[in-house]
């Protein structure tokens, strides 16, 4: 058996101080995010959502981000999937992202929102058509009897769509995470990483120093 303990790795090759951070976390994170994209990291908008019931019960999973707004962050999903019940049971969540060739990760907490339908319309009319046809054949988060179940409802809706427009289903679309809270992490020699932290009080962003 791998010997957990002796699984382990430095980190020397960036930093992270006050005053390399910008006063809008949103511009901090696009700036970071296009920095994962040009080290040609693997899936950067690769993101863990966490989310909860009603009573608190987490579960979390690995989607997509799809767009960076002044006012937060964009996924798409069915509205009938485990994530979207829970969303709607209760509406905090997380996020995190882990950029593993520039040692950094990003975590954010946050409210999530439907975002408007027109703008759903607009990422769905730009998908590949066997994305599209896989939002309406797909009964996500759903028990199926098997793999060939999946597979003929694929078919069925390849049939049904033959020469027409691919419409966006009403139980598919976006949220926005809106943050309330973002913490930048870089790793860095001797686990005495660079933590900062910022939080949304009366409007506006307060910058802090987290310890490792």
């Amino acid at each position: 058996m791998t010997d957990l303990f002796n699984i382990r790795r430095d980190f020397t090759l960036k930093t992270l101080d006050e005053s390399e951070v910008t006063p809008d976390p949103i511009i901090m994170f696009e700036r970071w995010f296009n920095e994962a994209v040009t080290a040609e990291t693997l899936e950067p908008n690769a993101m863990n959502l966490a989310t909860a019931t009603s009573d608190g019960k987490p579960s979390s999973r690995i989607v997509l981000l799809k767009q960076i707004k002044p006012e937060g962050f964009v996924f798409f999903t069915n509205y009938d999937s485990r994530k979207a019940v829970q969303i709607t049971e209760n509406n905090h969540c997380a996020l995190n992202f882990v950029w593993h060739e520039l040692e950094r990760q990003v975590r954010i907490e946050g409210i999530a929102k439907k975002i408007p339908e027109a703008d759903s319309d607009s990422y769905f009319d730009v998908r590949p058509a066997k994305s599209k046809l896989g939002a309406w054949a797909s009964p996500q988060s759903r028990i199926i009897p098997d793999r060939q179940y999946l597979e003929q409802l694929m078919a069925d809706f390849e049939t049904r769509f033959t020469g027409k427009e691919i419409s966006r289903p009403e139980n598919w679309g976006g949220y926005i995470v809106k943050p309330d809270l973002i913490e930048f992490w870089q790793g860095r020699k001797n686990r005495l990483h660079d933590r900062i932290q910022y939080t949304l009080a009366d409007g506006g962003w307060k910058i802090e120093r987290l310890a490792p």
